[in-house]
């Protein structure tokens, strides 16, 4: 089993997840259907992913109990909508709007990133440190976490956030460290390193920053 099954298959399942406790409940109300859009839609989003433009990482081969562990963790991701969907929670029209481009952001950060970064090193290895990568080493992770953390604000509920700091600490920022670690082998990764953020877009360079920027034009 490769560690992408688990996750392919929780994806997959998600929309069907949604779509049945809106049925068991009998909620199907607009936050409810909203809800269901753009998670159902994110899962399905991540499947056409993997079947273009792959990611290496998860193409790692895994023990079946790892793989079973490893669905039951995603399953926290469906604490939101079983918060929202049992407690009929209903989200006013301008949180609706701010959620919903929340979420636009974070599936274009996160999607196109990984776009980007697989047809780079599929011609050229090394560094990326243009486009999406100039000015943050973890576009895609920031996209995730836009991603979700718009499920946990329509939820409204703060165990769905409590759940997101879980896979971001315990996840997310040590994959970003190992990433680091292994690109620190190119010479140039501690002149990219001061030039960009680990998970957030470093915008503001200072003097020190903007005179290495100078030099390499």
């Amino acid at each position: 089993m490769k560690i992408k099954h688990p996750i392919n298959l929780h994806k997959a399942l998600t929309l069907f997840a949604i779509l049945g406790l809106m049925t068991f409940y009998q909620n199907f109300s607009v936050t409810a259907w909203v809800y269901l859009s753009l998670h159902g839609s994110y899962g399905i989003l991540w499947l056409f992913k993997d079947r273009i433009y792959p990611d290496k990482s998860w193409e790692e081969e895994i023990p079946v109990m790892m793989g079973i562990v490893t669905f039951g963790l995603l399953m926290l991701y469906w604490v939101a909508p079983f918060i929202l969907i049992s407690q009929n929670i209903e989200a006013f029209p301008a949180l609706i709007a701010v959620v919903i481009a929340i979420n636009l952001l974070g599936v274009f950060l996160h999607y196109s990133s990984d776009a980007q970064k697989y047809y780079t090193l599929k011609y050229h290895s090394g560094l990326i440190t243009e486009g999406f990568f100039a000015r943050c080493r973890n576009t895609n992770y920031l996209g995730e976490i836009l991603i979700y953390g718009s499920f946990a604000l329509l939820t409204q509920h703060w165990l769905p956030f409590v759940i997101l700091g879980l896979f971001i600490s315990l996840v997310f920022v040590p994959n970003m460290l190992k990433k680091d670690k292994s690109l620190a082998r190119y010479p140039e990764f501690e002149t990219y390193k001061q030039l960009s953020g680990l998970i957030f877009p470093k915008l503001f360079l200072n003097q020190s920053e903007n005179k290495i920027i100078s030099q390499e034009n």
